[in-house]
């Protein structure tokens, strides 16, 4: 049976405020045939000052951010400056191969769709005055032995890194305010990449991420212990510029975190989410061509059980920048969304630094489900989906706003 909103908010409510597994704040909005029909905040962007969460609230948004990077390739596509199959190399300026697969190119189809055979087990977080050549030239554990470039899925934030530096080489603009250019402005949204140039009212609305743990430089979580800041704590020190004065443009795309940098509030991600579903316009402007849109979504890879890396079998099939959810489940595995099924979107979510997130867009009902939590008070590992591999707490979120929105 359906929810009202009402009862939709004692649920939700419940979920953050539960004394033995709070959450530190959740933002939330549904949609349904273009329309916002729920939009609701709880918990405290700063605990330790009591600041409610509140609309404007900005969250870093973590993975979810891939999907939004996404777009601003889409554009440069449409714009004539990428190709999703041409070979890296030719926008980068060097050649780029996997040692143990010298004869097959990587290309920007393969890197949003990850199966570029890059991994981030030699890390993904390139600094000021690191450099994206020298990093993709070594033959070391950035590279898979698996399979070539196309052939075998492996999640990877290091691509984004990659798709980062390659729209910097091609534009000639740092890829924050790329990214600004291309997207942020013509959506609407009210954050973006690089949170030292925001202006001071819009930092002080930035949500905390947090978790309940022990003190001091090796945390462990304690449900009994304080509210500890993971990251994002403004309230005491303004955030620093992520780009010093001397960065070379086309140098390291990875500096603005393509992969998982984005601030944004929940209701930014609806307006993406809208035009996504409605094929490319918003508030009848045009942002993407129909066939762009369409092309995002065409199914790039499908695990077979032997051809990828499914995490828990949560990641079973991929678009380009999006994830594919297939509703497959187990105590534990699996994809499925939904408690019963029956949810079978596109989108991605978000897991970094406490945040936790989703962006669940079913085209063919034109509904979908966003949230944004930033951290919980207890080890959410502790307590495993019931039919998939994510947490229990977020299939009671978004179960409880896909009943809401099957109320009818």
């Amino acid at each position: 049976m359906g929810l009202t909103a009402t009862a939709l908010d004692q649920e939700l409510g419940a979920i953050v405020n539960d004394p033995a597994r709070p959450v530190a704040s959740l933002s939330v909005v549904a949609i349904q045939d273009g329309q916002v029909v729920y939009e609701r905040q709880f918990g405290h962007r700063h605990i330790d000052k009591a600041d409610p969460a509140n609309a404007s609230t900005l969250y870093r948004v973590a993975s979810i951010t891939k999907l939004v990077t996404a777009l601003g390739v889409m554009r440069l596509v449409e714009e004539g400056k990428l190709d999703l199959d041409e070979d890296i190399g030719k926008y980068l300026g060097y050649r780029v191969r996997n040692p143990h697969f010298p004869g097959t190119p990587i290309t920007l189809r393969a890197l949003l769709s990850h199966t570029a055979s890059l991994r981030d087990d030699a890390g993904y977080v390139l600094g000021a005055g690191s450099d994206m050549r020298a990093f993709l030239q070594g033959d070391g554990k950035q590279w898979s032995t698996k399979g070539p470039p196309g052939a075998y899925f492996k999640y990877c934030n290091l691509n984004s890194g990659v798709i980062g530096t390659i729209m910097e080489r091609v534009t000639g603009e740092r890829f924050d305010r790329l990214m600004r250019r291309l997207v942020i402005v013509p959506l609407g949204l009210s954050g973006g990449f690089n949170v030292g140039e925001f202006p001071a009212d819009r930092v002080k609305n930035v949500a905390t991420l947090y978790r309940k743990a022990t003190a001091g430089d090796e945390q462990v979580w304690d449900p009994k212990g304080p509210w500890i800041a993971q990251t994002d704590d403004y309230s005491v020190k303004p955030p620093a510029n992520r780009a010093p004065p001397d960065y070379v443009i086309g140098s390291n795309g990875a500096l603005m975190s393509p992969q998982g940098g984005l601030y944004a509030t929940a209701a930014d991600l609806g307006r993406v989410m809208r035009m996504l579903m409605d094929q490319g316009m918003l508030d009848g402007q045009r942002f993407l061509q129909a066939k762009t849109v369409e092309a995002m979504f065409v199914r790039q890879w499908k695990w077979n059980g032997a051809n990828g890396e499914a995490w828990r079998e949560t990641m079973q099939a991929w678009g380009l920048g999006n994830q594919q959810w297939v509703d497959a489940s187990g105590s534990g595995k699996g994809d499925r969304l939904v408690e019963g099924g029956g949810f079978t979107p596109v989108g991605h979510t978000g897991d970094a630094y406490g945040l936790h997130g989703g962006f669940f867009l079913d085209r063919e009902r034109r509904e979908g489900i966003i949230f944004l939590a930033s951290g919980t008070g207890f080890d959410p590992g502790s307590e495993p989906g019931q039919y998939s591999g994510k947490h229990r707490y977020e299939e009671r979120i978004v179960d409880a706003v896909f009943r809401f929105l099957r109320r009818s």
